[in-house]
């Protein structure tokens, strides 16, 4: 079953890392990248750049209009994903428990894949 694992974290409090904590904090990311793609099986997985580079899209008075700017003001900003094929809820929440932005005060919404039958 594919589960997608959306990560959020503080942006801001991502900023004031200090530089040689920098390189610690993104080594975590890398081992745990390695130790997930070992263990179970990634479809895709990327980091996304800060919410100031996002446009949102809506629809408005029969066409699209388009704002500087994630939808939604919140104290998390979603900042990147693992896309994950595994057995169940269980596994997937494993993996998420894993990351290592959980001890930074970030969280890992666990969503499974809705898919349709044409």
């Amino acid at each position: 079953m594919k589960y997608l694992l959306a990560i959020y974290g503080d942006e801001k409090a991502q900023e004031n890392i200090p530089p040689d904590q920098q390189e610690e904090f993104m080594a975590g990311w890398f081992k745990f990248d390695e130790e997930l793609r070992s263990s179970v099986n990634v479809l895709a997985g990327d980091g996304l750049q800060p919410t100031g580079t996002a446009t949102t899209v809506r629809f408005k008075d029969g066409g699209t209009v388009t704002s500087d700017g994630p939808f939604a003001e919140t104290k998390e900003q979603l900042g990147g994903y693992y896309l994950i094929d595994v057995d169940n809820l269980d596994d997937a929440i494993k993996a998420a428990g894993m990351m290592p932005n959980l001890p930074f005060g970030g969280s890992v919404e666990v969503r499974p894949v809705q898919v349709f039958e044409q």
